[in-house]
């Protein structure tokens, strides 16, 4: 037996406690760690750097979601992000790993798995592209335990008060199977906890008794400051694409949103429609809705409210408990989520919640949220007029789903447990699975379609098409037959693209050659969105951060222009050039990036590029 059942041994000393690891599993070490927030980076970076120093050591190490600073890509996009990333994640220890990876010089004798990336980081590392496993986030479980775990190790959250003195807080997702496992006999391993004292203490199922951990390391000196991503600006498109998946979410329903601005959006639209119906109709009205004949489109306030059900418990959902949305609970919780990450902000008002509040949110198994194994009546009853929305990359006419891979075979992401929701949405009665995406991306000052014919890698194949949601509406595309399909999709289309595409259908022998695109769905452009919501947003309805932010007021006035910037073409960079070669100062924003004084030519260009820019 590799686990005591008894007290854990205590360390203040990584190295000290990397050391008892391989006293007691041997010198092939398989160890598993959470995605994202969960890991207990000093043992890790301890446990790499013994093998790096003795070659016989084989060292394993499975996770998902490794985090670190984000990289820049140019000198204005670093003098803007290095204040922020040291507010953010100054006091982060990096991953020893990962620098490793970077550099394609992990030793041989040291393997880095990883079964979902942060979106884009890895896409040129090819030691990452050729160690990923792609697995579905329920069946990671599985991988671990074939690769023979022997070796868990986690961040805690402790309480000396609680009756179970220790919380997997962020990350009880896949963890609490493995305990499970290991309690009936199934794999035996090494159960290593880091407490941090920044680590909200989740109760309920998350809470666990000291005799499940075999080491623990804390104290100060391997304390440190969470990894907090600011919340990103929402913009007008992502209000667009929020407000219609918005008008698709019942009262007394089960909710899953995504990270990101998208979800923000979700939850902003979601939040003036139980508040201001008035505004919310409106605004649907605008966008060409007849919400008083459509009983497809829903207005109501939420009066019974929501509960939420998701893998990853967002800061949105906070938010709409707030707002009195989220109210509808299940076995005295209003959301059961797999795991977490958040701003400095989210993880403190996490912390500050009363228990009684604080257990409305349970932390439980990924096992439990994503699948209906298992107790699945009760899932069942629970979980009832579900909306599962997921976030994707790209979509194809006929209804495949791109969210994770390049048509190269590249990783950006990973699958995740956007199939599980999926699968979900089919197998409950009166629910649905929304992808929502972008309409276009800008690449490298070009606009391209995320709406293609026909795409080398799919994440969710056509047969399991349901609602897809662009800016420009939403496709209702189950058990559509494939010609019907396509004039959906066509309709939520850019219509910069729409006559391209129209072609490809018909030359394919997809959709009869004599049909036209109505005039409705003609206008769908950028401009058209901005005439819409500009209003709204300028009335304060529909603002960049609807619930506050990390970022400074100058910050947030760069943040478009750098945007913009950075998607420019040449031409479009020599016409915001001369743009700001006679604009006002800005002395503020200059001052913030380094730039108000310039000393070099290339400075002055900076000055110049980035003047345009804010008054572009």
């Amino acid at each position: 037996m590799i686990h005591s059942d008894s007290a854990p041994e205590s360390f203040d000393d990584p190295a000290e406690l990397a050391d008892a690891i391989v006293d007691k599993v041997g010198k092939t070490v398989v160890l598993a760690m959470p995605l994202g927030l969960g890991k207990a980076n000093h043992i890790a970076n301890a446990l790499y750097a013994k093998a790096v120093a003795d070659p016989s050591i084989r060292l394993t190490i499975f996770t998902a979601l490794t985090l670190e600073a984000p990289r820049v890509s140019n000198e204005l996009e670093r003098r803007f992000f290095a204040p922020i990333a040291e507010r953010a994640f100054g006091g982060y220890p990096a991953l020893d790993y990962a620098a490793a990876v970077h550099a394609d010089k992990v030793p041989p004798n040291i393997e880095i798995n990883e079964f979902f990336l942060v979106a884009g980081r890895w896409l040129g590392s090819p030691y990452a592209q050729r160690h990923y496993i792609c697995a579905n986030y329920t069946h990671a479980l599985g991988a671990v335990l074939d690769r023979g775990v022997n070796v868990v190790a986690q961040l805690v959250a402790h309480r000396a008060d609680e009756p179970d003195p220790y919380s997997l807080s962020c990350n009880p997702d896949l963890t609490l199977d493995l305990l499970r496992l290991r309690r009936g006999g199934r794999v035996d391993f090494l159960f290593a906890g880091q407490t941090n004292s920044e680590l909200p203490f989740m109760p309920g199922d998350a809470a666990i008794p000291a005799r499940e951990f075999d080491l623990m390391l804390h104290g100060p000196k391997t304390d440190f400051s969470l990894f907090a991503p600011p919340r990103p600006p929402v913009s007008l498109t992502d209000y667009a694409a929020g407000l219609h998946a918005a008008s698709l979410v019942p009262d007394g329903g089960t909710l899953q949103i995504g990270i990101g601005s998208l979800g923000d959006a979700v939850v902003q639209a979601l939040i003036v429609r139980h508040h201001d119906g008035g505004a919310f109709c409106k605004l649907l009205a605008d966008m060409g809705y007849d919400h008083a004949r459509d009983p497809a489109v829903r207005t109501e306030p939420f009066d019974i409210g929501l509960y939420g059900c998701t893998e990853m418990f967002v800061e949105g959902m906070l938010d709409l408990y707030r707002a009195g949305i989220l109210k509808r609970e299940v076995d005295g919780a209003v959301l059961h989520a797999g795991f977490f990450l958040g701003s400095h902000a989210f993880n403190r008002s996490l912390r500050e919640l009363p228990r009684q509040e604080l257990k409305k949110f349970g932390m439980t198994a990924v096992s439990y949220v994503n699948e209906l194994y298992h107790d699945e009546d009760a899932k069942r009853r629970a979980r009832t007029n579900a909306r599962f929305l997921n976030d994707a990359m790209m979509a194809t006419l006929l209804g495949d789903v791109i969210s994770d891979g390049l048509d190269d075979g590249r990783v950006v992401s990973g699958v995740g447990g956007q199939y599980n929701f999926i699968a979900q949405g089919f197998a409950l009665e009166g629910a649905r699975s929304v992808i929502i995406l972008h309409a276009t991306r800008n690449v490298r000052g070009k606009t391209q379609s995320n709406i293609r014919w026909r795409y080398a890698h799919t994440t969710i194949p056509r047969h399991l098409r349901d609602i897809i949601v662009t800016e420009y509406g939403i496709a209702d595309i189950r058990g559509k037959s494939d010609r019907d399909v396509i004039a959906a999709m066509l309709a939520i289309t850019d219509s910069r693209f729409q006559d391209e595409l129209l072609r490809q259908a018909k030359d394919a022998g997809k959709i009869e050659r004599s049909f036209a695109l109505p005039r409705s769905v003609r206008g769908n452009t950028p401009a058209a969105i901005e005439a819409l919501l500009r209003p709204a947003a300028d009335a304060g309805l529909l603002t960049p951060f609807p619930f506050g932010t990390d970022f400074t007021a100058v910050e947030r006035r760069l943040i478009p222009a750098l945007e913009k910037l950075k998607s420019a073409s040449p031409g479009q960079l020599a016409a915001l050039l001369m743009r700001g070669i006679g604009s006002p100062h800005a002395r503020d924003c200059l001052d913030r990036l380094g730039l108000a004084q310039p000393k070099s030519m290339i400075e002055r260009l900076y000055a110049a590029l980035v003047r345009g820019a804010l008054v572009g």
